[in-house]
């Protein structure tokens, strides 16, 4: 981690060519290093150092006796600012070589180079965000639907902040008072004020799964679903593919064979993000290219979290589908019968089958299409969050503080039904606290802010 008394700068909008680019300076030095390249456009815009906070001047960006561009420059003085420290946004026009240039006299002028996550992590250290929230900036960055957008905006918010800072009050109230009672060994615990402190423990192992419940719909809002599209050449997986894209990605050809390589694409599917794998036919292949293709396709089926199995309806059940019925039984899958506007001749064992959802679809019409969205989410989605639980969704680190925090808690609960010493009972107590205050960041170490700020995009 480097030292928060640096002054870093970085370009905060997306490298390449725009009608406009966003360059960010923040820290103690940050007015002095923009006013030494800044020069204002007469006498109504000022330099950052004259400037009131939340202003906006223009002016140009000046550089070794040169002026490479003219600019508008946002002034926040802290801690009124996303970092809590002094920061000015240099507005500039979007080329590659305008924001190298202005990077550039920033730097020289004795800015460093920001580290990826570096403006986010300066927001935590100075109390401006706590960790979870710092967290769903990346997840607003990176949410690839409404959905998972308006998750990420409610944890930003401090939904999920505020439900563990209460979580981890009450649990160090709990701490507090069986300290209490270490303090003074002399008085025993009254059995009703034991079994008042044991009724608190309850209510935080209930908030604890409150919160632990929303893991699986949380992450898969995060991440998206894998979910591989397998099945005999000429089912129809490529068609399906595109028509679930809503455009043509992958090549359609009554020739069996034509995919020889994986193809992904991510859809928006009821709100989830879903990559799509489409796959080569699986059956026995003696061409090199396609016995290379059905490999790639069995590796992408066992990455895969969901299969979409394709058969086709207008034909009598084939050996090979019969075979691929039976090896994936135990997969998480649904069973898309395609060419469904055809006289169907298909017949499923019912052995085979069990409980899987039967989608029937037709690729080359649409319909069944929004039916097969609906089992999809339905697959993968349990139902049981509702959308109040959802707006504090957590991700897997919280998932394993928050695990951590509940077997603490069952033991001290355990503890305190077999009356072990209090000593034990508040040992776990604390290990509990400790793991609920990982999630804002009120315990946290250095490798994990690295570990967590490093997988952010630069310049935020």
């Amino acid at each position: 981690m480097h030292p928060v008394s640096d002054t870093i700068a970085a370009l905060a909008t997306p490298l390449g060519e725009g009608g406009l680019a966003v360059l960010r300076v923040s820290g103690p030095a940050a007015f002095t290093i923009v006013d030494a390249c800044f020069r204002p456009a007469g006498p109504l815009h000022r330099k950052p150092s004259a400037a009131p906070s939340h202003t906006v001047h223009y002016g140009h960006v000046e550089w070794a006796g040169r002026v490479l561009d003219d600019v508008l420059i946002s002034v926040f003085r802290g801690p009124r600012s996303f970092t809590g420290e002094d920061t000015v946004e240099i507005s500039c026009h979007g080329g590659v070589l305008i924001t190298r240039l202005v990077l550039e006299a920033l730097l020289g002028a004795g800015a460093r180079a920001a580290e990826p996550g570096e403006f986010t992590q300066r927001a935590f250290l100075n109390g401006r965000i706590d960790l979870a929230q710092a967290e769903a900036v990346a997840d607003l960055i990176h949410a690839r639907t409404e959905l998972a957008l308006g998750v990420a905006r409610q944890q930003l918010a401090g939904r999920l902040s505020a439900r563990i800072r209460t979580l981890r009050d009450g649990l160090m109230n709990l701490l507090a008072h069986v300290e209490a009672h270490l303090d003074f060994p002399d008085e025993d615990i009254a059995p009703d004020t034991g079994a008042a402190l044991r009724r608190r423990i309850h209510v935080s192992l209930e908030l604890l799964d409150e919160l632990l419940r929303t893991a699986p719909e949380g992450q898969l809002l995060r991440r998206g679903l894998r979910a591989a599209i397998i099945g005999r050449p000429n089912a129809g997986k490529s068609s399906l593919l595109n028509v679930l894209l809503g455009h043509d990605r992958a090549i359609v050809s009554p020739v069996a064979g034509t995919t020889r390589d994986t193809i992904e694409e991510t859809a928006n599917v009821r709100g989830l993000p879903v990559v799509f794998v489409d796959t080569a036919g699986l059956r026995d292949a003696a061409d090199a290219l396609e016995v290379e293709g059905i490999r790639r396709s069995r590796a992408a089926a066992d990455r895969a979290e969901l299969l979409l199995h394709v058969l086709d309806a207008s034909e009598v059940l084939h050996p090979e589908d019969a075979a691929r019925l039976t090896e994936f039984a135990a997969r998480p899958r649904l069973l898309v019968l395609n060419k469904s506007d055809l006289p169907r001749r298909l017949v499923l064992p019912a052995d085979a089958v069990g409980t899987t959802t039967v989608v029937e679809v037709a690729c080359t019409t649409g319909a069944g299409v929004e039916a097969l969205k609906d089992a999809l989410k339905a697959a993968v989605w349990r139902g049981g969050v509702g959308s109040e639980a959802l707006e504090v969704a957590i991700n897997a680190r919280h998932q394993d503080a928050l695990t951590r925090a509940r077997a603490a808690l069952q033991r001290a609960d355990q503890a305190w039904q077999a009356q072990v010493t209090l000593e034990c009972i508040a040992a776990d107590l604390r290990l509990a606290v400790t793991a609920v205050g990982e999630v804002v960041g009120a315990t946290s170490t250095e490798d994990l802010l690295d570990r967590i700020f490093s997988t952010f995009c630069l310049g935020k």
